[in-house]
């Protein structure tokens, strides 16, 4: 069945301008208002009341680190203990390590936060702040323990495998018409294909539609997670990202032909040139996969960094005047979140699109163009 073209726009391209503008404002406006606040909280008196006097000053740097990096528990939010402490209520994840050639497997919250020792036998493991697990006796630790971000990721293949295995047996169920779940699906595959695959990639592009479309659903949904309260910064880890772009990596590589392989080794240019063109080609090989790495990282980073700096603005300023404001933009910025958690999925799926059909360029195309 031949395939109508679609536009090969996302969203109108005046709307995402828009969108990037008021995005790259919310940023600075963010980081003003919390360097304004710092100042005014430094000018503070120095010996206040007894009445005006709190136990430890708000840690906004801390606060938004611990909620951006990965944790060996899911964190749900602290509450305030009989002693007048502020306690932490998390759920505990499982702790997989090899030590000595044996595996201990146990809950995180046997460190207790990472104040206590956990003993194994003769072995004895300690975590410290930044979550490092080490043996108290010297010994090498390999840890496979599953993590926030992991959790998150398992969740969200989980959900994955729910929305398309319904999908499929709707298709069944209707005479191959799509309902139910297929309706919402249906359309973003065909997106997929009819708009990021075929205009980039061309006749050959049904071997890899497993791989964008995979791609495509597995970023988008992972962004979703990250936006809901508590949720992990999943697709804001240099490791998952850097996982992605080797994948594209690997795919671009081993689907180069020899036009492809030739602009590398053999660019068109003087043979004086070679020295210099070669490594240059044989950077930008390496140089696609970073980009896709640092774009997907920074972006969906940012935008936490962006939404906890805000309601951190209420404590810096210790005051509820700012608690409407600050609330207010969060609210705006997490609207802002939703179109760049689908535009990051896309941006990704496309350029990985573009990168393969770039490796399977032919002679009778370089040769027209």
């Amino acid at each position: 069945m031949p395939f109508a073209p679609k536009t090969n726009s996302f969203v109108p391209s005046s709307q995402l301008m828009g969108s990037v503008f008021v995005y790259r404002f919310s940023i600075v406006f963010c980081a003003f208002l919390l360097l304004f606040g710092s100042v005014l909280a430094s000018e503070r008196p120095k010996e206040p009341d007894a009445g005006q006097i709190e136990a430890e000053e708000f840690d906004a740097i801390g606060i938004i680190l611990h909620h951006v990096l990965d944790n060996h528990d899911w964190h749900l939010f602290d509450k305030k203990g009989a002693d007048g402490q502020i306690h932490p209520v998390s759920i505990p994840l499982p702790i997989i390590l090899l030590s000595e050639g044996q595996l201990d497997v146990f809950m995180s919250n046997a460190f207790e936060h990472g104040h206590a020792l956990v003993q194994r036998g003769s072995r004895s493991y300690q975590m410290d702040e930044h979550g490092h697990i080490t043996d108290t006796n010297g010994h090498s630790v390999l840890d496979f323990s599953i993590t926030k971000n992991v959790a998150s990721m398992l969740l969200a293949v989980v959900l994955l495998l729910i929305i398309f295995t319904r999908g499929a047996k709707s298709y069944d169920a209707s005479n191959g018409r799509p309902h139910g779940i297929a309706k919402v699906v249906e359309p973003l595959v065909l997106f997929v294909r009819d708009d990021i695959a075929i205009p980039n990639i061309g006749h050959q592009y049904k071997k890899y539609m497993p791989y964008l479309l995979t791609a495509f659903f597995f970023i988008w949904i992972n962004n979703l997670l990250g936006l809901i309260p508590t949720g992990a910064n999943f697709t804001g880890n240099i490791s998952v990202t850097a996982t992605l772009a080797f994948f594209t990596l690997l795919i671009t590589n081993f689907s180069g032909t020899k036009t492809y392989w030739g602009h590398v080794f053999t660019p068109h240019v003087p043979l004086w040139l070679y020295p210099i063109m070669i490594p240059v080609e044989m950077v930008g090989v390496v140089a696609k996969p970073i980009a896709l790495m640092i774009r997907l990282f920074a972006n969906i980073t940012a935008g936490h960094i962006i939404i906890l700096s805000l309601i951190s603005l209420i404590f810096v300023f210790k005051s509820l005047a700012m608690a409407p404001v600050s609330l207010g933009f969060v609210l705006f910025i997490s609207c802002i979140e939703l179109l760049v958690a689908a535009l990051q999925a896309y941006v990704f799926t496309l350029l990985s699109a573009l990168f393969i059909g770039l490796a399977l360029e032919q002679p009778e195309t370089n040769a027209h163009h």
